[in-house]
């Protein structure tokens, strides 16, 4: 699909020296940016809920769970040979 865009002279000036550096079109460098730019805003989101989510306070159930299973994993480590 093709669209028009406005940037200024010189962002358009260093997108055709990337563009010539990698070999690529200027559609290829724009369309990677927009790429990149959606996957960066969709990581941004995740990071935003998952800090939401451990923002709340554990219940005593889950630090219960939590510490059995530093535990656990503290005997496995001991019985390790490194």
């Amino acid at each position: 699909m093709k669209t028009a865009i406005s940037i200024s002279d010189d962002l358009f000036k260093r997108v055709e020296e990337v563009a010539g550096e990698l070999h690529i079109s200027r559609s290829q460098v724009f369309a990677d940016a927009v790429r990149d730019y959606i996957e960066k805003h969709r990581n941004e989101k995740i990071l935003e809920t998952l800090n939401e989510v451990y923002s709340e306070a554990e219940t005593e159930e889950e630090r219960r769970h939590r510490m059995q299973s530093k535990r656990r994993h503290a005997k496995l480590l001991k019985a390790e040979k490194w």
